[in-house]
């Protein structure tokens, strides 16, 4: 049960990686908005570089992360183990930390920058700080230890947990969507390994988010969040899934400013 309760807690941590290619205008909005209705992983390119976010984006925000539906689309014959129990966070908002900085080095690798960014203020996310902070808000400060970004590429991530576990996160592909000045839409694809029980389980997410800054308010930015859970071809189910989502979980998130910013 802990293996699938990471496994679609950590799907928000992942939006904090690397970025990769402009999608054609409108599908990933597109996307969304068909939401339950995805047949397959959305187009996107290889991961290269790190992630270049809104300059609207910097500074460090309390973000209440609230799961609204989550879908089994091939149920009854298919089924995520843990996916009925994860009902019992419908509604429930969680609360974290998560900060967003100007890159204080040379950026390498990058394959594109927003639009709307300023290209002499780099923003990129503080990805081990975001992620220790989400992992702690939804499974305790005594099961995750730790949480490390490979320093030769930001697309790597392990999570060190109580009992010899480990969760490994790498992000393979992403497309990136700027429809207009205060929205910015990313999705990524990633590749999840899970160690330290008798059998390492594998798994492949995609993670889809709106962000949206408001005019004057609190929480000045708003963002939904659906992520899809893949069967990897280690599973038994993964020919009779036919590259199907198996699980779907929307997310509504709120970005509020902490009182240092």
């Amino acid at each position: 049960m802990l293996c699938i309760r990471l496994i679609w807690s950590f799907c928000l941590i992942l939006i904090f990686l690397v970025g990769t290619g402009e999608a054609k205008a409108g599908e990933l909005s597109q996307r969304l908005a068909n939401f339950p209705q995805w047949e397959q992983l959305t187009s996107v390119e290889q991961a290269g570089g790190d992630l270049v976010y809104p300059d609207w984006m910097a500074g460090s925000w309390q973000v209440t992360s609230t799961l609204v539906d989550l879908v089994a689309p091939l149920a009854p014959d298919i089924v995520t183990p843990g996916f009925e129990a994860n009902r019992q966070q419908l509604n429930q908002p969680v609360s974290f930390l998560v900060r967003f900085m100007k890159e204080k080095t040379p950026i390498t690798g990058l394959k594109l920058i927003p639009k709307i960014v300023n290209k002499s203020s780099i923003i990129v996310a503080d990805r081990a700080f975001n992620s220790l902070n989400l992992a702690r808000a939804y499974l305790g400060d005594e099961v995750v230890l730790s949480t490390k970004v490979d320093p030769d590429s930001p697309n790597r991530q392990i999570t060190f947990l109580l009992g010899n576990r480990q969760l490994v996160s790498i992000v393979t592909a992403r497309a990136i969507e700027t429809p207009e000045n205060s929205k910015f839409i990313t999705s990524e694809v990633f590749q999840q390994l899970f160690k330290g029980d008798s059998r390492p389980y594998f798994n492949t997410v995609e993670s889809t988010t709106a962000y949206h800054k408001l005019a004057t308010s609190n929480p000045a930015i708003l963002a939904e969040q659906v992520t899809a859970v893949y069967l990897s071809p280690q599973d038994p189910d993964y020919f009779a899934a036919a590259s199907r989502p198996v699980a779907l979980y929307r997310y509504r998130l709120e970005f509020s400013p902490t009182p240092q910013d």
